[in-house]
């Protein structure tokens, strides 16, 4: 059970300029479509591309070959396009799966491929785009549509536009014209977070690419910045506080970073400062198999493309213990690996994507994954989202069966909103020691105080050989409560470690190399549950460690410990 979540009244003119601005869409594109408005699009004409940024994230062959059969695979969703038919032509099943065919997604799958048969197919989508989508309309024209098609073309167009033919290519090239210069006019239009730092990037890169303004490349580097400023944290995190979103981030910020310096120009002292002050972070994130924790929304990602990404930090900064303005702790001896949320909720859009997962952990050893969290839906299996985003699917306390931060219901405010996060810690507290004992993290939140008066702390120490975590997790009544309510502390682990019981008590956690953990704890009753984990695009099930309880009006405590052990 989770809490309904009322609409707070601070959101209101937020709700009603989001109103207004849908209210406005008509005009808007019969502004922007009409013969005058789109004579002020015209300027000089590039006629090729001068710089192809380097896409680091992979492709998977199984996607060319669906969009060969016909077949759509956008957002979880799935079109089949008959013979003879556009799928331009066809009703999108949703708004995320029209932004991704409207993005060019499919041009990047198209290209990896390679091959006369994809070759053909690009070309024949995209002049069927241009054909049927050559004016302003959303949400292709959206600038965060846009942006992302347009970087999607600077990357992955070598394949089509090289002995193209010269009609289609002119074609192809006066539309980029006209969306490169929509895109300077409406940049700050993208919606707010990553989708507007995106929108940036594109602006500046088209500067560079298509080599024909050099007024583009200084606003949309000015953009850029902006929104560096606004979502990049002193301490290298994104402002969402999700490991993936920081990633992303990194990603277009290298684009552009690369493509300045192909063009023998120096980057602005911001763009190359955030840079810097990213690459450590994204490194505090990364488990010993080198892809990501889950935290806040975020997939694992590919450990091949982060380490690619990461080769291009030239200061290599390492990461540091405690990610202040990133709300997280780290705990590193080793083999041994601990993070912890430490944080709160995101403000405004960028609480979108959030979880309510506050003092939730992920622990490793080596190269192994242990203790995790369950994962966020992605891009595909979108329909776990709302389940994923709860405490319980967290590794971390629940109390009354409740969420700490809950999403905000069906209804107007979610339409014009988003699914945003609300509620959830007012002030999160952490603190970090080192003893003969190893380094400990105490840390405490109160987002359970305000409906059932509790506070929930979490001690954590890992021994300095990183072959043993200690911890304790207290609920301490702050307020007068009626009757007893029941807690549940939740240790989800990765679906590759296998679960048994030992004979002398506690639970037994078999690596996939063999290496052996041993699981023990007091203060309530262990057992064994489902679980599910969503690393990437596949549900896999795997199981939980739960403690449970029941806290009155004195503080209980359920003290825990994960020990390496000879099998």
């Amino acid at each position: 059970m989770t809490m309904r979540a009322a609409v707070p009244l601070n959101l209101l003119p937020e709700m009603l300029k989001a109103l207004g601005w849908q209210a406005l869409a008509p005009l808007r594109s019969g502004i922007r479509r009409n013969w005058f408005y789109r004579r002020l699009l015209r300027g000089p004409l590039a006629d090729h591309i001068a710089f192809h940024p380097q896409d680091f994230q992979p492709r998977r062959l199984e996607d060319a070959d669906a969009l060969l059969r016909g077949r759509f695979r956008f957002a979880g969703e799935s079109v089949d396009v008959p013979e003879g038919r556009s799928v331009f032509d066809i009703a999108p099943p949703s708004a995320a799966w029209a932004e991704a065919l409207h993005d060019f997604s499919w041009l990047a799958s198209l290209s990896s491929a390679g091959g006369e048969a994809s070759r053909q197919l690009a070309i024949e989508l995209i002049g069927q785009w241009i054909k049927r989508h050559g004016r302003y309309s959303e949400p292709a024209w959206s600038p965060h549509v846009m942006g992302r098609r347009l970087i999607t073309i600077f990357c992955h167009s070598r394949p089509v536009i090289t002995n193209s033919d010269m009609m289609w290519r002119s074609r192809l090239f006066v539309s980029l014209r006209e969306q490169a210069r929509m895109l300077e006019r409406i940049c700050a239009e993208a919606p707010d977070g990553l989708p507007r730092l995106d929108a940036g990037a594109a602006l500046a890169l088209s500067g560079i690419c298509m080599d024909d303004s050099t007024t583009r490349l200084a606003a949309g580097l000015e953009r850029l910045e902006i929104e560096i400023e606004r979502q990049i944290l002193p301490d290298g995190g994104h402002v969402g506080r999700s490991p993936e979103d920081l990633l992303h981030a990194y990603h277009a910020l290298t684009m552009v970073m690369d493509a300045l310096m192909a063009a023998d120009l120096e980057p602005p002292h911001g763009l190359r400062n955030a840079r810097d002050r990213m690459a450590p972070m994204l490194r505090f994130f990364r488990h010993g198999d080198g892809a990501l924790a889950l935290f806040q929304g975020g997939q694992e990602g590919n450990p091949r493309a982060i380490a690619n990404l990461l080769s291009r930090d030239e200061v290599r900064g390492q990461p540091f213990g405690h990610a202040r303005h990133s709300g997280y702790q780290r705990l590193a001896a080793g083999r041994g690996q601990i993070l912890l949320d430490c944080g709160r909720v995101p403000e405004g859009a960028f609480a979108n994507r959030a979880h309510a997962g506050f003092l939730g952990l992920e622990m490793s050893s080596g190269t192994h994954r242990l203790v995790v969290n369950c994962g966020a839906g992605g891009k595909n299996q979108r329909g776990w989202d709302a389940a994923l985003r709860v405490t319980a699917a967290h590794s971390t306390l629940t109390l009354a069966d409740k969420s700490s931060a809950q999403v905000l219901p069906a209804g107007l405010a979610r339409d014009l909103l988003g699914p945003r996060l609300v509620g959830g810690p007012k002030r999160p507290l952490t603190r970090r020691s080192e003893t003969a004992l190893g380094w400990t993290v105490e840390a405490s939140h109160d987002a359970y105080v305000p409906e059932l008066g509790l506070r929930h702390e979490r001690k954590i120490t890992l021994s300095p050989q990183g072959q043993m975590v200690t911890g304790a997790d207290r609920i301490v009544p702050v307020t007068t409560r009626g009757g007893p309510l029941a807690f549940a502390l939740r240790f989800h682990i990765h679906p590759d470690v296998r679960i048994s019981q030992l004979e002398g008590g506690g639970i037994l956690l078999k690596l996939s190399n063999g290496e052996g953990w041993r699981f023990r704890a007091g203060g309530g009753e262990l057992t064994v549950e489902e679980s599910v984990y969503l690393g990437g695009d596949t549900v896999r099930r795997t199981e939980q460690l739960v403690v449970t309880g029941q806290v009155r009006d004195t503080p209980v405590e359920a003290a825990w410990v994960f020990e390496q052990i000879v099998v």
